[in-house]
């Protein structure tokens, strides 16, 4: 009989992949073409972009590893909510680059906040097979209600985010930034259990 595959497995895979995003994003850095502080603050989209998308992808990943934690076997569908998740966080370094190049034009920051609705709507869909689904008696149903809440409430706000971008584009980027806040510590949640 065939053994079922490990989250321990999976975590390792993905992490493999997180690597990759976050080194095709360093890629992408370009120097200023001229050798002045001006050329250098020229460059002022392409390194709040960076810095940003950094932060995400490693939000992302401290999140990821924080849910792989609850759960012990990767079932198919959390193998393919998995896959899911991680095609939409490496959309991230194309949105990226295409709103640094654009100086923060309004249509790039809308692109980059709908792959951040993406990437919110397959993290739900990961934590609902690792969670919701196959880890009840880890977490507190207090826990869980308040990961839904956080989950839901920033969808809304990076989907206002991805709206609001296409008038106010720094607005937009704005929100995507706050919003982000909320997930540097996923740990807060287990306290709350």
């Amino acid at each position: 009989m065939l053994k079922p595959a490990t989250a321990e497995r999976l975590t390792f895979f993905s992490d493999g992949v997180f690597a990759v995003i976050i080194t095709i994003l360093a890629l992408d850095l370009r120097p200023p073409h001229g050798h002045a502080w001006s050329d250098f603050l020229h460059l002022w989209p392409t390194a709040v972009s960076y810095a940003a998308s950094y932060l995400f992808v490693a939000i992302v990943w401290v999140n990821h590893h924080h849910l792989m934690r609850f759960t012990e076997d990767a079932s198919t569908r959390l193998i393919w909510s998995n896959f899911a998740h991680l095609f939409s966080v490496s959309l991230v370094p194309f949105s990226t680059s295409w709103m640094a190049e654009s100086r923060m034009e309004s249509v790039p920051v809308s692109v980059y906040a709908a792959v951040f609705v993406l990437v919110n709507l397959t993290y739900i869909a990961l934590c609902f097979e690792a969670i919701f689904k196959h880890a009840t008696e880890k977490i507190s149903p207090r826990a869980r209600r308040m990961m839904r809440i956080r989950s839901l409430i920033s969808l809304g706000v990076f989907a206002a985010a991805a709206i609001i971008a296409n008038w106010v584009p720094l607005l937009g980027f704005g929100l995507i930034f706050a919003c982000l806040i909320v997930y540097t510590r996923p740990d807060a949640f287990d306290a709350a259990a």
